[in-house]
């Protein structure tokens, strides 16, 4: 394999987030690993939320938060010139697909988990998204 190959990977790895990658040509295989450094900002992710949540019992929050259940591409559409799945104001039931979040080549579909009304969202189309990052705020 090139050394121009294996940096091509290497940047690749960086833009999708991804830790390690390994991959095989003809007979050679080759294991890319990289560590990633997280900023203190981001560790609020790993924190369970009754942990991290400021509210007091006498202020609930008026939506329900759709949160990455993984790190990839958030997609608001189906494809690149259809019409997004929801937008602010909609209508949307248990189930219904809300986004699509690309990770390795794999269109992983994020549906609702509530029946109530987009009323944010969190995210831009092509955004890379984290684990744990807000894509939606649903009001009941």
């Amino acid at each position: 394999m090139k050394e121009t190959d294996i940096r091509k990977y290497a940047e690749l790895m960086k833009e999708l987030g991804l830790t390690g990658l390994e991959i095989t040509e003809e007979n050679s295989k080759i294991r890319l690993e990289r560590s990633v450094s997280v900023p203190a900002k981001e560790t609020v992710y790993s924190v369970p939320e009754s942990v991290g949540d400021t509210q007091t019992a006498s202020e609930p929050k008026d939506y329900i938060s759709v949160k990455s259940p993984l790190v990839g591409v958030f997609y608001a559409a189906p494809a690149e010139n259809a019409d997004p799945y929801v937008s602010i104001g909609d209508r949307v039931a248990k189930g219904q697909t809300l986004c699509i979040v690309e990770a390795m080549k794999l269109m992983n579909e994020i549906t609702a988990e509530v029946d109530g009304v987009i009323s944010e969202i969190c995210v831009t189309n092509g955004q890379i998204v984290e684990y744990g990052t807000e894509l939606f705020h649903i009001k009941r």
